[in-house]
């Protein structure tokens, strides 16, 4: 692939501590107003690729390109990025109007036009009227808009932003993640994202970035990590799963039989190069895929008995977990409230039936 296939394109990027690996030999591209992000545990290294990015960080090996520009020796200043830190930076000791005007220091604007730049951004970022304020007169919602405000003023090509909502509530979060996003959207510019919340990734991106130990495990679509993640690891990671051992008994008519401890001999699609005959495989299903029933459905082959130990009711929906023979985990089970309100009448320790559908299964590699 050549440089011209993305906006920014990360080759074989490496970043060591002494003897500590933060990020190991990356590949990615990411293309021109697109919001992409890197999800991964604390100490995945998506902080670190951040950094390098912006030219806070430099690489022990590998190069960053940005509209086809290497950026070795590049620094901060001069890069076509500005970056939103996760404690936004804020300076206690300016208002809101100067602390935004700040990211035009080096621009040496007039007054008039300094004022012009700082009211569309407080324009931008809904602050109208904010501007003499104090920054500890700020909520922390306006400070992460006084933060995105001061980096937007520099009219970067890049934004780069680590972690900026993790220090908010979690309403006030969801209500900065459609602001976020509807705020990228309307100025057109490429995001790049670090987050440890999963949610949040799936919510805000067009593509994520799953990291872990320095590298990266997938990358791909929200939807496609989510319904198609390619290792138990990234499947774990992501949402809630069921996980059960499997060794595949028999392949024909684009169905492989697996034989479970916990589920029986159930069915599912087969999958090229994971299937053949003996092999072990892991079996994941997400609990939104199982249906509670208190009689065994007809016209399904994949439905398991067992006993209801434990329920959580989270407003839209329940979360139960049913105890099945063979299997030391209870299986979890979610069901919409609103459209399955015959739900509330699976109480603990009934006898119930949980069943799926064969493509409800994925399929994984279990070393």
């Amino acid at each position: 692939m050549s440089k011209d296939d993305g906006y920014i394109k990360i080759e074989r990027l490496s970043k060591h501590f002494d003897s500590v690996v933060a990020v190991d030999q990356v590949d990615i591209t990411i293309n021109s107003g697109e919001f992409f992000s890197l999800l991964g545990a604390s100490g995945c290294g998506k902080t670190t690729l951040l950094r390098m990015l912006g030219g806070f960080e430099m690489p022990t090996a590998g190069e960053i390109y940005i509209e086809n520009v290497p950026m070795s020796g590049v620094p901060p200043h001069r890069r076509p990025t500005n970056m939103v830190f996760q404690n936004y930076a804020i300076f206690p000791h300016l208002n809101v109007r100067r602390n935004i005007a700040y990211g035009l220091r080096a621009e040496r604007l007039n007054a008039a036009e300094t004022a012009r730049r700082v009211g569309e951004a407080l324009e931008l970022v809904k602050l109208q009227g904010f501007g003499e304020r104090r920054s500890d007169e700020l909520s922390g919602g306006q400070r992460q808009r006084v933060a995105l405000a001061r980096a937007l003023i520099r009219r970067p090509k890049v934004l780069l932003l680590d972690e900026p909502l993790g220090a908010l509530d979690k309403k006030l979060r969801e209500e900065m993640q459609l602001e976020l996003r509807a705020l990228q959207q309307s100025l057109g510019i490429t995001f790049v994202f670090v987050t440890h919340d999963q949610e949040e990734a799936l919510t805000l991106s067009d593509r994520v970035a799953v990291m872990s130990q320095g590298r990266i495990l997938q990358m791909a679509t929200p939807e496609e990590i989510y319904q198609r993640p390619v290792s138990v690891e990234v499947a774990d990671f992501i949402g809630q799963m069921n996980f059960i051992d499997a060794r595949v008994i028999d392949i024909g008519n684009g169905n492989t039989v697996l034989d479970t401890a916990a589920l029986g001999r159930i069915r599912a699609p087969t999958l090229s190069g994971l299937t053949q005959e003996g092999a072990k495989i892991v079996v994941a299903i997400r609990p939104e895929k199982l249906r509670l029933s208190k009689e065994r459905p007809l016209g399904t082959g994949n439905a398991v008995q067992g006993v209801i130990k434990n329920t959580a009711y989270l407003g839209d929906r329940r979360h139960f977990y049913v105890a099945v023979q063979g299997w030391d985990k209870p299986l979890a089970v979610a069901a919409q409230e609103v459209q399955e309100s015959g739900s509330r009448s699976f109480e603990p320790e009934s006898p119930v039936w949980v069943s799926w559908t064969d493509d409800s299964v994925i399929l994984l590699d279990a070393s």
